[in-house]
């Protein structure tokens, strides 16, 4: 336990999510709808004195007086000593103004199948998030990742609802012991960026709470005091303002006793919010302001409904010592320890897909003799866009931290072979008057430019331009080509193609040019302090000269890694599994060159690979954080056993996975999204439907090999104590994930997967040690949500237990009777 937060919050925190595990074991709804919170005096004192706006102004965010650069700000009343609460996206470290540790994103935290290291990964989070000034921390995002395209897939932890529910458990319990407010995000069924502000989603109350609901109620348990609604309708109410969920499900089943708060404009009512169960509206005021004083004092709405949240916020307050001044000093940044948890991570979630004839590690002749080869070769490729951009303390390039592993005596070699941020419009290509590398505006000036583009052929033209101020308005033939984006779409453009790499933003234009003249129309402002801008382009023909380098590069060396990118971005969603731009031509074009090549995918989620028969290896890091360059490096020389198993199934293609065809599945039809899919979520569609996928869910490689062997299962309580031997055969130290899977109950007559994870472990063994495990299967894991009875039901009779590596390598398998 962190010295940092006072033994009395400890206390109380501990007493919550005791309160809260015991409700979530099952009480009757006339029970649960009974149950209330003791009082608190200090807060009930609070209540009495303040006045009807001083409460109002405590359930909507306002601007920040002297803003840390957060998501959200809420005054305090400074008259009653109730200090002002501050914000911040957190989901991969705390996104403020300054500099903060950059850790993987969780997917990648995810991929180690260990909470252990996600409470530590939670605990640098909740420590600097204090350090920076904070009190709330908008984080940790636990929706599933339900279809491989979804924007925010990087931002969460899994397809499976009981590593999800573990993960989020163990981080919450992180952040909190470090005295920050943990806020579980997003209630509910947000598992997807397109029309995320508007779409009804449609899910059976057997789905509901088997697949979605796992997580958010773990959160619950853990003590979370802090849940943030969704966008999205479900099933036909907008989750912010839907009482079921708000009401019915996280306070009177589970217990809850934080407040909840919208996703940033989320809110759509003010008298049917409020009483539905929301207690905050962010970032503003337009519902839960002005226009609920009105409705409180036209009587719409009783006081006692405003009352009811603000004894919700002060609650959480007052037990992380907020409001009686007990909560610790801020503590400083320590760097050196966040970063060291980057690197155990980055290193632990390093994921080996594939592995032909041991091309990994690299030793010998391969370790000294490497292209590396890809724009993410030679850039930091830290953290997805939107509000998982974290400003890191530092961020080396793979291409450097390979360099220095592969030391002296060896060459190391580079190649672009995509190139990112555009190169330089050929001389005399533009007429004079525009500098087109550095045009510079002055302040407070116009610059406007009215020139010629000559072309020499057709050809596909991608436009790139990097500002530093407002963008400036560029027309080709009358046509603009970097137009304002509508809405969020606009802030959320992406965490790598948006930022040019001496910090200038970022947009593209592609187009088809006929040769000859064209038309080029600039205007760009200065603003307060001038700007400078950059116009580039690439084309088919710098394109190809820049793949036929890499190949020649490749071809030069003993071996290849080619590092290959997906920039993934909150409020907007992926088109397809391939990987983007011209990277597919590269692989092949390297792989031809040279058969010993290593992909080093820096992407979202899953990714198509049509190209994987022609490489050597494949390693998943996702986007790895600021120490994400010397885990790679550590991983590709061995220096550590890649430790990474993937937590969502990699589908073969586009037209093979669980949304795939049926449009309304996703992205939905006429505004209303089906999850007819039921509870056969994630790897268990694949099961269920007998499809091949690309890699199956629990997937990844070691630099050594495993037998397990042995299997045992002993009925205990009502859960499955599952016990077997795992054996390190190999010659060198490894890590191995065995899962524990198990077959449906022959005595319900519901839909039921056709197996489920039942647990897992993650176990680190040296070449030759044996160790003997067991694996707790719980009762809930065991259960079936029963829409007749509206309640847990447990699933007895003969029931199959399997043991293995993946959910499709299932090597020790038995039966047991429950």
């Amino acid at each position: 336990m962190s010295h940092t937060v006072s033994r009395r919050s400890v206390l109380r925190l501990l007493g919550g999510a005791t309160a809260v595990a015991l409700a979530a074991a099952g009480p009757a709804p006339a029970q649960a709808a009974g149950r209330r919170a003791a009082a608190n005096p200090r807060v009930e004192r609070l209540l009495t004195r303040l006045t009807l706006d001083e409460k109002i102004s405590l359930l909507h965010g306002a601007p920040d007086p002297e803003s840390l650069g957060q998501a959200g700000y809420v005054p305090g009343v400074p008259r009653l000593g109730i200090p002002p609460l501050r914000l911040a996206d957190g989901p991969a470290g705390v996104r403020v103004a300054r500099r903060a540790t950059a850790l993987p994103a969780p997917v990648l935290l995810a991929a180690a199948f260990d909470p252990d290291l996600a409470r530590r990964y939670g605990r640098v989070i909740g420590r600097e998030g204090r350090a920076l000034g904070q009190d709330v921390l908008l984080s940790p995002m636990v929706n599933l990742i339900r279809t491989p395209y979804a924007g925010r897939n990087f931002e969460t932890f899994s397809e499976d609802p009981l590593l999800s529910a573990d993960l989020v458990a163990a981080q919450i319990r992180g952040i909190q012991e470090e005295g920050l407010i943990a806020t579980v995000k997003h209630f509910a069924m947000n598992n997807q960026e397109k029309d995320r502000e508007s779409v009804d989603v449609r899910v059976d109350e057997q789905t509901l709470n088997e697949v979605e609901l796992r997580g958010f109620e773990a959160a619950v348990g853990a003590g979370a005091r802090a849940a943030m609604g969704a966008y999205n309708k479900v099933n036909g109410t907008y989750a912010c303002e839907n009482a079921e969920l708000l009401t019915g499900v996280l306070r009177d089943r589970w217990g809850f006793q934080g407040w909840v708060m919208t996703d940033w404009y989320a809110a759509h009512s003010t008298v049917a919010s409020l009483t539905a169960g929301l207690d905050m509206e962010m970032p503003g005021g337009k519902y839960f302001g002005t226009a609920l004083r009105n409705a409180v004092r036209d009587g719409g709405v009783p006081e006692e409904y405003v009352d009811r949240s603000v004894r919700r916020i002060l609650g959480a307050m007052d037990d992380f010592g907020l409001l009686d001044g007990s909560a610790p000093p801020r503590p400083r940044r320590d760097p050196a320890a966040g970063a060291a948890v980057a690197l155990e991570v980055a290193k632990a979630g390093a994921t080996l897909l594939r592995n032909e004839d041991g091309a990994l590690p690299l030793t010998g002749p391969a370790a000294r003799g490497i292209a590396v080869i890809g724009p993410t070769g030679s850039l930091p490729f830290v953290s997805g866009g939107g509000s998982a951009h974290v400003v890191p303390d530092h961020a080396d390039s793979p291409l450097h931290a390979i360099r220095s592993r592969a030391g002296k005596g060896a060459r190391v070699t580079y190649a672009l072979g995509e190139d990112l941020f555009g190169k330089p419009l050929p001389k005399g290509a533009l007429s004079a008057g525009l500098t087109p590398e550095a045009q510079r505006v002055g302040a407070g000036k116009t610059w406007t430019y009215d020139g010629t583009l000559t072309v020499g052929d057709d050809d596909e033209w991608t436009f790139v331009i990097h500002y530093s101020g407002k963008r400036p308005t560029v027309l080709l033939d009358g046509t603009e080509l970097f137009p304002v984006a509508a809405g969020l779409a606009e802030r959320f453009a992406g965490g790598l193609v948006s930022t040019a790499p001496d910090g200038l933003e970022v947009r593209r234009a592609t187009l088809a040019l006929t040769a000859g003249a064209h038309r080029v129309e600039i205007t760009a402002q200065g603003g307060a302090t001038g700007q400078t801008f950059r116009l580039r382009h690439a084309t088919g023909a710098t394109r190809a000269r820049d793949v036929a380098e890499a190949a020649r590069a490749a071809a030069a060396a003993h071996s290849a890694v080619l590092f290959a990118y997906e920039d993934a971005t909150e409020n907007q969603d992926r088109t397809t599994l391939a990987l983007p731009g011209h990277q597919t031509r590269l692989v092949e074009a390297v792989t031809a060159a040279n058969p010993r090549t290593t992909v080093v995918l820096n992407t979202s989620s899953s990714t198509a690979m049509p190209w994987l028969e022609r490489t050597a290896a494949v390693l998943q890091m996702y986007y790895p954080g600021q120490e994400g360059a010397a885990a790679t490096a550590a991983v590709l020389f061995g220096d550590c056993d890649p430790g990474g198993r993937l937590t969502q199934t990699f589908p073969a293609d586009d037209d093979s996975h669980p949304v795939a065809g049926e449009p309304l599945r996703y992205p939905g039809v006429d505004g209303v999204q089906e999850y007819s899919e039921g509870v056969h979520a994630g790897h268990r569609w694949y099961d269920a439907q007998g499809v091949r996928p690309l890699f199956p869910f629990g997937h990844g490689l070691s630099y050594t090999s495993f037998a397990h062997e042995d299997l045992a299962v002993e009925r205990t309580g009502d859960g499955l104590d599952v016990t077997f031997t795992v054996r390190n055969t190999g010659r060198r130290d490894g890590v191995d994930v065995p899962q524990v899977y198990v077959g449906p109950s022959p005595d319900l007559r519901i839909e039921r997967p056709v197996r489920l994870l039942g647990g897992y472990r993650r176990l680190a063994l040296a070449a030759g040690e044996s160790r003997r495990v067991t694996v707790r299967v719980d009762g809930r894991t065991l259960s079936s949500w029963d829409p007749q009875r509206h309640g847990w039901v447990l699933g007895t009779g003969r029931r199959t237990v399997w043991v293995g590596p993946s959910s499709r390598d299932l090597r020790l398998r038995t039966t047991v009777t429950v």
